[in-house]
């Protein structure tokens, strides 16, 4: 709560702003919440104190102008890599599923002829 309550000190050549500040943290947060390990150590119980915390003391790099764009065109392109290959694995999905159809209904087929042959003993049994 420290750093809540006390005005927030930060490299002022990394964060040029309170609104760089709060974006980066959010962002940060997100991170930390879809489980990315803390980059310093901290007495924060809340992820968004972390985050702000992480930010303030420069221990996640914060992208600005040129670099920004940069880093946000390699984004795209690996996002639209993964869909690629996503939508390869979906195409190539049916082949696999379908061979496990046929496993399956071979195994039920044998389990079935299995359950309706009749031992001796049921056909010819004591009466």
């Amino acid at each position: 709560m420290d750093i809540i309550s006390l005005p927030i000190e930060c490299n002022n050549e990394k964060i040029d702003g309170i609104y760089r500040l709060v974006v980066a943290s959010v962002l940060r947060a997100k991170d930390l919440s879809k489980g990315a390990l803390p980059r310093i150590a901290s007495r924060a119980k809340k992820i968004t104190t972390l985050a702000i915390e992480e930010v303030a003391t420069g221990a996640v790099n914060v992208l600005t102008g040129e670099e920004a764009v940069r880093a946000n065109e390699e984004a795209k392109k690996l996002t639209h890599k993964r869909m690629m290959d996503e939508a390869q694995q979906k195409e190539t999905m049916p082949e696999d599923v379908s061979e496990l159809e046929k496993d399956l209904k071979v195994y039920l087929s044998e389990k079935d002829e299995m359950n309706n042959t009749k031992s001796i003993e049921d056909i010819f049994g004591d009466s």
